[in-house]
């Protein structure tokens, strides 16, 4: 499995238990639906300021999103 993958792997998983839908959680967080979409299916390579707004979102700082991601 790719970094890309594994990182959209772990946003999907902590966005899901979370009980945001894809649509809202991009919604909020300012990234549009479609490339949400990208980045939860590893397509995408992700700039710091969308990890950033993604880690906000989610309510974790930075390093824990990471530390998902390595699990």
């Amino acid at each position: 499995m790719t970094i890309h993958e594994k990182f959209g792997l772990a946003v999907a998983t902590l966005r899901k238990e979370r009980g945001y839908s894809q649509e809202r959680f991009a919604l909020e967080a300012n990234i549009a639906r479609k490339y949400m979409s990208d980045i939860e299916n590893g397509k995408r390579n992700v700039s710091l300021d969308v990890i950033k707004r993604i880690a906000d979102k989610l309510d974790i700082p930075v390093s824990k999103l990471f530390e998902e991601v390595e699990k």
